[in-house]
């Protein structure tokens, strides 16, 4: 079984954490939200760019009220150099994972510790603002108009940590997984991440996804060492004024 590769993958980020908005800006696809993720916040190259076309991009990410910011994904080497000469820096460097899904759903969570839930519960929503991720992202996942749900994990009868899971083309994608302070490393984040797989089979995916920054070494290893693949890296250009 081929994992999908990072072109597919863009595509899937695109379905399963829309921007509020996108426009057709000469050769860019210009997505503009109000959350602060930059995975809808970004210009994105559809064909060969030059000089003049930055500008133009940046120009309607200003006029919306957001900084320039530019996903540099694989084969944007010319762009990348480009953006660098003009003062634009590097942020986020993001790893991609995919795996079969199940090949990651063999063993459930242990009982009550993960539950589906649609709508977030209340709790689930304090568990992401306790962790920076706010109203904006919320709205996110409400829009996503595909397959959906959220897990609320809880550990010691308590809620404890929460995720985001989405469908496009034949891949789930985790989003926005979010474990409290105080229940960390407790295995609570290896737990979701396996019963985001079983309902990702249940509901027609083939493959488990995710993206995560490669600084985020925790992450990194638990994804790892659930046997997901890196299939793919980006990182983002932001303009320093």
């Amino acid at each position: 079984m081929s994992l999908p590769d990072a072109k597919k993958l863009y595509a899937v980020i695109d379905g399963t954490w829309p921007a509020s908005a996108r426009q057709a800006v000469g050769p860019w696809v210009v997505r503009l939200d109000r959350s602060g993720s930059s995975r809808v916040s970004a210009a994105t190259a559809e064909r060969e760019v030059t000089e003049d076309d930055i500008a133009q991009a940046a120009d309607a990410m200003r006029h919306a009220g957001q900084t320039p910011l530019f996903m540099i994904r694989e084969g944007d080497d010319a762009l990348d150099a480009m953006l660098a000469v003009r003062g634009y820096a590097i942020k986020d460097p993001v790893n991609m994972y995919a795996a079969p899904a199940a090949k990651i759903a063999t063993e459930r969570p242990p009982p009550v510790t993960s539950f589906e839930v649609w709508p977030p519960l209340a709790a689930q929503i304090e568990v992401w603002a306790e962790g920076g991720i706010g109203q904006g992202r919320l709205d996110v996942m409400e829009r996503a108009g595909v397959p959906k749900t959220t897990l609320l994990g809880r550990l010691n009868d308590r809620p404890a940590g929460t995720v985001f899971v989405g469908v496009a083309c034949d891949c789930a994608m985790i989003h926005a997984l979010e474990i409290a302070h105080a229940h960390r490393r407790q295995g609570l984040a290896r737990h979701l991440t396996r019963a985001a797989a079983f309902w990702a089979l249940d509901a027609g995916a083939t493959y488990l996804t995710l993206v995560t920054t490669q600084a985020n070494d925790g992450a990194n290893a638990l994804y790892t060492s659930l046997g997901m693949t890196l299939v793919g890296q980006y990182h983002y250009r932001i303009l320093t004024e």
